[in-house]
């Protein structure tokens, strides 16, 4: 009963993957065509005297010229390290309704770029204070939406906290969206939630499950609560022990991280 009560914890945090196999048979149940999500992952510049002070407002300059604009940029954000094991890490994620609409993008972004900065020798310094910020390595890796998802609802205008986990695709599973309409989607701790598969990158095998917090306490707020809603939904221990059975065959691995937003660059 303790090695099913760790599960039930690691799932309530977490959230969930499709394997390749599962999202195939369960296709049927998407309410919506998949989004792009591209996400390039930045890191700061390790130079001691790079001086960090108008980072904000030069990513806010940036922001509200060229991704604010961008009307084939359907979302986007910037996250910083929170708990991770790269304290470097500067997320950068950009949202598109299909791939069409990220070659559409770029193209935007060069007029937008030249539209807001109209002075050659201007930008180039801008785009060379840009730069000074960050380290010349960084990685790119393309995401598919998955249909199940729960939309971010805070009054807070404070940064969130996004706990990430990177999955490795297990052997079949089953019953998410039985646990997903009524654990994840009940749960009053996680003001957020999206499940994203891999669509270009390193490893096939890899899916993004993020949830979204107001603060830590309610990651671990959330840890109980969902165990109370397993326990409430699967009231006999026998049917619950044989749900989570199959429902665990979904993982084979993950790695866990948590970011913190920057609200002043969100779209």
């Amino acid at each position: 009963m303790k090695k099913l009560n760790q599960l039930l914890i690691g799932l309530t945090v977490c959230f969930f993957l499709y394997t390749a196999t599962a999202f195939t048979q369960n296709k049927a149940e998407e309410s919506s065509k998949p989004m792009y999500i591209v996400i390039t992952t930045a890191h700061w510049n390790s130079n001691p005297d790079t001086d960090f002070s108008d980072w904000k407002k030069t990513e806010e300059e940036y922001f509200n010229k060229v991704t604010k604009k961008n009307n084939s940029i359907v979302g986007s954000g910037v996250y910083t390290h929170y708990f991770s094991p790269d304290n470097s890490e500067v997320i950068f994620v950009s949202v598109y309704k299909n791939w069409e609409d990220i070659e559409k993008a770029n193209e935007a972004t060069a007029k937008l770029i030249e539209q807001g900065w109209p002075d050659e020798d201007a930008r180039k310094v801008f785009f060379e204070k840009q730069r000074s910020y960050y380290s010349p390595m960084h990685s790119d890796e393309i995401y598919t939406s998955l249909p199940y998802g729960k939309e971010v609802k805070t009054t807070s205008t404070e940064p969130l906290l996004f706990y990430v986990r990177k999955n490795t695709a297990g052997q079949g599973g089953k019953g998410y969206k039985e646990f997903f309409e009524n654990i994840i989607l009940k749960n009053k701790y996680i003001k957020g939630y999206f499940t994203h598969r891999h669509g270009w990158g390193s490893d096939s095998r890899d899916a993004v499950e993020i949830g979204v917090y107001d603060n830590l306490g309610d990651i671990e707020l959330a840890f109980k609560e969902n165990e109370r809603l397993i326990n409430a939904y699967w009231p006999d221990e026998e049917k619950r022990k044989a749900f989570f059975k199959d429902f665990r065959k979904y993982f084979a691995g993950h790695g866990d991280a948590i970011y913190k937003n920057v609200p002043e660059l969100d779209k």
